[in-house]
């Protein structure tokens, strides 16, 4: 183990170096006879050299002081502002700008968050956290959810407070409570689902007691509101490696009450081993989707992961065993999207997050067969019509769903999809396919027709949509021409 002396000691400096707004607001709150102490994440990251933009803080200051303090520490600063949100949890935030002495001119914003000494509990009957202001930084650290987050560097002094061992754990990558797991996840239930974000986020492993409590408390996330676990599952999922976190989230059974897809794809594997256990080909899927995310250029992407993770949830409802002990899960992409939906709604995602993955979700299977004959032209446009702006992202969610061990198929595969992209390629060149329209727009259509808004309009609008799919740009006067051919023909 390194010398955690100096660990401590090294933090502080680099701290200070790369974030003298620090200093600057301990000086503030001195004057006015205050301790600021920051804390949490920011002392933990600090200390594994990762240290971000956002800053928190804690102090014996109340809320008020805290908004009088900053606003006018800010007051002079272009491009800073004061907000006070989360005042009634004794929380005061503020960004300000890193122009300034000491600081980055080209660096972000810092984001800074101020809290009065405090300790959340949730009563067993509350969604809500009852809020209790303290009076002392030991206080306020014991309420902590884990060690590693229970650590202060008090600004001004410089000096490290770690009462708990969380440099100690932080160097053995042990995840530990300040107090019993039991008292810190009665406090706040979604710490459990934090535990399995942090094992994602810093690879580190739940001590033995906080798994146990963590299993025997699980049902207590149910108190939870569904936004707050939305928020924890998302950050879990956007982590570079979320599969540990996920593979404890359902060992320990809180998935059950969260995200019950996740255990129910446990599939038994027959004893013949004729089809895969579908939550360990989810979570491969996840990590190749993640590798593609990275390789093709793109920052981490939380619809592109839910729909890898989630791709194959209507497989348990749709499993049917036949002759021969194979067994099929026919369908099971159009009842995955329906799942998916239905699941995303009660956890609060947004309508278009919503949409994408159960959009994805219905389309992964889309591909197959593409290498067992030539598509058309008119079925490559299809495929790029029905992905519509989901295009990049079912490229990689296909992609990823690639887990054969078979090298030959697995090249095949590759070989075939590339082929395919290279195909949408050349057509969006040649046709601008991302923004696919009929070749003449509702008032044409009128016109031609002689008619006016109503159904008919849209009908014909579909009917042109797809003879543009099916033999790509008419021009002007051909679709004319088959339109009238169609109303003629439709009379």
């Amino acid at each position: 183990m390194p010398d955690l002396s100096e660990v401590q000691a090294n933090a502080v400096a680099e701290l200070l170096r790369i974030a003298p707004v620090v200093e600057r607001l301990g000086v503030r709150f001195a004057d006015a006879g205050y301790e600021l102490h920051l804390v949490g994440g920011s002392v933990r990251d600090a200390l594994l050299g990762r240290l971000g933009h956002d800053l928190d803080f804690t102090t014996d200051a109340r809320p008020d002081e805290i908004e009088r303090l900053l606003s006018s520490y800010t007051s002079g600063i272009k491009g800073a502002a004061v907000w006070a949100i989360g005042k009634e949890f004794g929380t005061i935030g503020a960004r300000i700008p890193t122009e300034g002495p000491g600081d980055v001119g080209e660096s972000p914003d810092w984001v800074v968050e101020i809290t009065t000494y405090r300790a959340d509990i949730y009563r067993p009957e509350s969604r809500k956290p009852e809020v209790a202001f303290g009076d002392t930084l030991q206080g306020d650290l014991v309420r902590r959810d884990f060690t590693v987050n229970a650590m202060a560097i008090t600004v001004g002094e410089n000096t490290f407070t770690d009462p708990y061992g969380g440099l100690a754990d932080l160097a053995q990558g042990v995840l530990r409570t300040p107090g019993t797991p039991e008292q810190s996840f009665s406090d706040d239930p979604l710490r459990m689902m934090r535990a399995a974000r942090f094992a994602a986020q810093l690879q580190m492993q739940p001590a033995p007691e906080v798994l146990s409590a963590m299993t025997a408390m699980a049902d207590r996330i149910q108190i939870i509101s569904a936004e707050r676990v939305r928020d924890e599952l998302s950050k879990l999922l956007l982590a570079d490696k979320p599969r540990a976190g996920l593979a404890m989230l359902v060992a320990t059974g809180i998935a059950d009450h969260v995200l019950p897809e996740l255990p129910a794809m446990r599939l038994e594997v027959d004893e013949h081993h004729r089809h895969k256990d579908v939550f360990e080909h989810s979570l491969v899927v996840l990590d190749q989707a993640i590798d593609l995310e990275k390789r093709r250029g793109h920052r981490p992407d939380l619809i592109n992961r839910l729909a890898a993770l989630l791709h194959d949830v209507g497989k348990p409802a749709t499993r049917r065993f036949v002759d021969d002990g194979k067994v099929t899960f026919h369908h099971h992409d159009v009842v995955g999207a329906k799942l998916v939906k239905k699941r995303l709604k009660a956890l609060r995602f947004s309508s278009d997050e919503i949409a994408a993955v159960a959009k994805l979700v219905e389309l992964h299977l889309r591909f197959h067969g593409y290498g067992d004959g030539q598509w058309t032209d008119s079925a490559v446009r299809r495929y790029v019509r029905d992905a519509g702006d989901q295009l990049e992202r079912l490229h990689i969610l296909t992609r990823a769903d690639c887990t054969t061990r078979n090298k030959r198929k697995a090249e095949r595969l590759r070989r075939a999809y590339d082929d395919l992209e290279d195909r949408i390629d050349a057509l969006a060149a040649q046709e601008e396919l991302g923004a696919m329209r009929p070749d003449l727009n509702g008032d044409q259509i009128m016109a031609i027709l002689g008619i006016g808004p109503g159904k008919e309009v849209g009908q014909a609008y579909k009917f042109l949509l797809e003879q543009r799919i099916d033999n790509g740009p008419l021009g002007e006067e051909a679709a004319k021409q088959v339109l009238l051919e169609w109303w003629q023909s439709r009379d």
